[in-house]
């Protein structure tokens, strides 16, 4: 089975990587920006078009506010970034906002703050790869024709990918994000010169199109609502922000500097691909809206339900390029690629923060341990299970999904930026140096400013997006934290439960006696073995036992134990209903209740097969047998293993294997002893 296996899995995700190989993993801050920032990066992509997407129910006349959501977008995210700046400095060790809100705020903060933050990682593979499906469909129909089917084949790449490890992945994808701003940077500079130089007419697809409003006229209260709701989904473009500082450790060092430096570089790019897609949004006439089948206008007929709305950026090229031009395509392509690498800022995220949970107690053990390629392999595998499940539930909408997104991120961002305070606080009381003092005094303003403003954000976000699915997103991290709290509960109490004793206990005391039981089913090698092996045990009580389901054949077992003058007295347990497990349990049961202080070891014999399919052939009663032993208090159990020539055989394979050497090799010398080359960051 193992080979079965092993082979197919070194071809998708490579070979293994000794641990002492982690060091080279790290990441220099030119692959460390496209695998950390690649969600606010690609934002952009879809964040305009959300903005004008709810602006749009109260008709084109609502799109002159769209500057002014986009200009408290930036202020936000200029805020968030400085803030987070604090954090990486403060918190290099990786555990991002869940460690800030845990030091500072207490266990149930930073349990709420890794609920928030495992909900965003799902949502965030979600809607990036759906949204990536969508920009591509804009220029191959059967993509989004297959929407679910290509959306779940993606996060299938994606997981292979980064089953083959950080640096691997991050290398792979970096092309793409840099094209992708390369390509967006290009329209924004094209598109200005055209429209202020040459004063050329560009005009988006659907500018010929009318928006029918849902709600005519919106004044007062409502236009403020309306308002308050595209800023909140325009929020969708700060979503990623934490994970640099939840990915410090994987950078090169200085760890913390290069963080920092990385952050401010995605906040700058970002800011600027946001305010230039939706200028030109509105210089190039683009309408989008919630339902374009009815509400979607032309020559005084809605469109129908054929019709495929594109996304803003798509619509914006082919004003700017020209639709089927080259740099049309390319954008296109870019786009769709950089929002699958978006996904990925989550697969770094997700897995990370579910080690260092997992440490913590709070999430299974297996999540905490790396895989074969030194990433967390376990927690790969998760998030894409979520995920995938999540895109099939909403049928790999963009629009839907976006709707249970940013809560989690939001309520991260407020209870960490809460904690850095606390954090300043607590130092300023002892700190006596004036120059430190007024640096953390400058840091604490920044994130006092961060908590207060993105709070604000967290109450415009639950407000306006509520009812149009934000509740998902808040059940997600109710289940999560239920979740967690049982989880860290149940480790609790078995620590405790066989935590040793520093006085005298039960388990301490030497029982009386050794009652040992060999189980047999007829004579041959294996229960020859075993026999010879409890003898060596010196127990107190020695017997065979076996089970009677076919008369004939335990009359021969008889017989024969008699003709051989084995001295080991054999006893047979009745079974008219020719069960095997259940007397053996109730004779041993009987045993203990007997003698409770004696011990009973019962011995089986086992075959050892050297094939996969083998397993399915033996042992099987053995197996169960075991199971029931393990719940029954006073019983040990002991496997006496005998080697079948079929395992023989595949210990030779395994150690052949083992010895071979890939072409080459003699002459570049052996892996093991090869000089490891240096990690160190290179100036």
């Amino acid at each position: 089975m193992s080979k079965l296996t092993d082979v197919p899995k070194r071809i998708l995700i490579g070979r293994a990587l000794r641990s002492d190989r982690l060091g080279e993993t790290l990441l220099p801050k030119r692959i460390a920006l496209p695998v950390f920032a690649s969600d606010p990066l690609s934002s952009v992509a879809y964040a305009p078009g959300e903005v004008l997407l709810v602006l749009s129910i109260a008709g084109v006349t609502a799109y002159h506010f769209s500057p002014w959501i986009a200009v408290a977008v930036v202020v936000l995210m200029f805020t968030v970034v400085a803030s987070y700046r604090q954090n990486v400095h403060a918190y290099p060790s990786g555990g991002g906002d869940y460690e800030v809100a845990t030091t500072n705020l207490g266990p149930k903060a930073g349990l709420t703050v890794a609920s928030a933050l495992l909900v965003d990682y799902v949502l965030t593979v979600a809607v990036s790869i759906s949204s990536g499906i969508e920009n591509l469909g804009s220029a191959i129909p059967f993509v989004v024709e297959h929407k679910v089917l290509c959306a779940i084949g993606v996060i299938v790449l994606l997981t292979l990918m980064n089953l083959r490890g950080v640096k691997e992945s991050g290398s792979l994808f970096a092309i793409p994000t840099y094209v992708f701003v390369f390509g967006v940077f290009t329209m924004i500079a094209w598109g200005a010169f055209r429209g202020l130089v040459l004063d050329d007419t560009m005009r988006a697809p659907t500018a010929d199109y009318v928006i029918k409003p849902e709600h005519q006229g919106l004044a007062g209260f409502a236009l403020v609502f309306l308002l308050l709701r595209a800023f909140s989904s325009g929020c969708a473009a700060l979503t990623g922000v934490e994970a640099i500082s939840n990915g410090v450790p994987a950078f090169r060092k200085p760890k913390s500097k290069n963080a920092a430096t990385t952050l401010a570089m995605m906040g700058l790019l970002a800011v600027t691909m946001f305010c230039g897609i939706i200028a030109l949004a509105a210089a190039t006439d683009v309408r989008m809206a919630e339902n374009p089948a009815k509400d979607l206008v032309h020559n005084g007929v809605p469109l129908g339900p054929d019709y495929v709305q594109n996304p803003v950026i798509s619509q914006v090229a082919e004003a700017v390029f020209g639709k089927g031009s080259f740099l049309f395509i390319v954008l296109a392509a870019a786009t769709a690629l950089v929002l699958f690498l978006a996904a990925n800022t989550a697969y770094n995220g997700f897995p990370l923060l579910g080690s260092i949970l997992a440490q913590d107690r709070y999430l299974p053990r297996q999540l905490h341990t790396r895989g074969d390629r030194l990433a967390f392999s376990n927690g790969i595998v998760l998030l894409a299970g979520a995920a995938g499940l999540l895109v099939g539930i909403y049928g790999a909408d963009s629009t839907r999904l976006i709707q249970l997104y940013i809560v989690g991120v939001f309520v991260s961002f407020t209870l960490s930026q809460t904690g850095m305070v606390r954090h300043w606080n607590r130092h300023l009381a002892t700190e006596k140096d004036q120059a430190k003092r007024r640096h953390m005094i400058r840091s604490r303003a920044i994130n006092a400013f961060g908590a207060f403003f993105t709070g604000l954000v967290l109450v415009v976000v639950l407000l306006t997006k509520f009812t149009h699915g934000a509740w998902v997103a808040l059940l997600g991290m109710v289940i999560f934290y239920a979740t967690m709290t049982a989880i860290r509960k149940h480790y609790d109490r078995v620590a405790a439960e066989i935590a040793a004793p520093e006085g005298p206990s039960d388990d301490l005391v030497r029982p009386s006696r050794v009652h040992s039981v060999v189980l047999i089913s007829k004579i041959h090698r294996p229960a020859l073995r075993a026999l010879a092996y409890a003898k060596l045990m010196r127990s107190d009580t020695l017997e065979a036992l076996s089970v009677n389901v076919d008369p004939a054949e335990t009359k021969a077992l008889r017989e024969e134990w008699e003709r051989r003058g084995i001295d080991v007295p054999l006893k047979v347990l009745d079974s008219p209903y020719r069960e095997i497990t259940r007397p053996i349990i109730e004779y041993v049961k009987s045993l203990r209740k007997e003698s409770p202080r004696d011990a009973v070891s019962v011995i089986i014999p086992e075959y050892v097969v050297g094939h996969w399919y083998e397993h399915l052939l033996h042992n099987q009663s053995a197996l169960r047998l075991k199971g029931r032993l393990l719940f029954t208090p006073g019983i040990m159990v002991t496997s006496v293993p005998y080697q079948l020539q079929s395992s023989e055989a595949a210990k030779r394979r395994a150690r052949r294997q083992q010895d071979w050497n890939a072409p080459g090799s003699v002459r570049r010398g052996p892996a093991q002893v090869r000089p490891k080359e240096s990690s160190e960051p290179k100036s």
